[in-house]
């Protein structure tokens, strides 16, 4: 199956509540790329690309995560938008009314081989600001954050694009990734998700194990594809995990991007 097959993208990665509260942040443009961005945080020694889901980078739920990473890791948090200025609309995303879109031919518009570029080249201005710098992505991020941590970015000192990576419930996501990175890993798993799959799963286990890349899987049973940033909160047990997701990726990124 292609890398960037849209029927890799799971229905649940579109049901969703937005969370309470009032992003903080503001929007600005990367002058080197082009991508409008949403910036929240001051810290100006450690930064972390946020790479959106199919919601987007406008997506209010996104915007908020962003906001609790800046002000708990302390950190710098970038959450750039890469489709383009386009979006699929929130309003039937949130109704679940899948037969008015057309999911399919939007992946397919923002597949793998069409954004990893431009991806790239933010990571690389980020990287020019900051002396550490973290990613975090969210299904459709998720893929893209593993690019980001791939050995084939190393310098001759072992420097990357990225130091660290957070990862939750990924879709298009490939074992040749997970074969390929270099950086340390965090994966926040839900125990029901048929993309990241339980061979992806173990394949994860075993190749990060032989790679001797440093790895913390943080497993969230009764929960399923979605849960951390668009789960339902009166659904029992996805608060819970959204919370403990974000408390875990906050925890694995000041270990990384902080020297104490």
């Amino acid at each position: 199956m292609a890398s960037s097959d849209p029927s890799l993208v799971s229905n649940c990665c579109l049901r969703g509540f937005q969370w309470d509260g009032t992003p903080t942040g503001s929007v600005t443009t990367i002058t080197k790329t082009g991508n409008s961005v949403y910036v929240t945080g001051t810290n100006k020694s450690a930064g972390v690309m946020l790479i959106h889901d199919l919601f987007g980078w406008t997506f209010a739920n996104t915007r908020l995560l962003a906001d609790h990473i800046a002000r708990e890791a302390n950190v710098t948090v970038y959450v750039p938008d890469f489709f383009g200025g386009n979006s699929l609309p929130v309003d039937l995303l949130l109704a679940g009314r899948w037969g008015e879109m057309d999911v399919r031919g939007f992946v397919a518009r923002n597949n793998r081989e069409i954004r990893e570029p431009e991806i790239f080249g933010v990571a690389r201005n980020v990287r020019a600001i900051h002396d550490r710098v973290g990613a975090i992505g969210f299904c459709y991020g998720g893929w893209a954050t593993f690019r980001l941590g791939a050995k084939e970015h190393l310098d001759a000192n072992g420097r990357g694009l990225v130091d660290c990576i957070s990862v939750g419930h990924p879709s298009l996501l490939t074992t040749k990734d997970i074969d390929e990175v270099a950086v340390p890993v965090q994966m926040l798993a839900p125990e029901f998700d048929h993309v990241y799959t339980a061979e992806l799963k173990m394949h994860t286990f075993e190749t990060l194990q032989k790679a001797k890349v440093p790895f913390d899987f943080q497993f969230y049973p009764g929960v399923e594809h979605a849960c951390f940033i668009r789960g339902d909160p009166d659904k029992k047990g996805e608060r819970d995990a959204m919370t403990r997701g974000k408390n875990a990726a906050v925890a694995w990124l000041k270990q990384w991007l902080h020297d104490e």
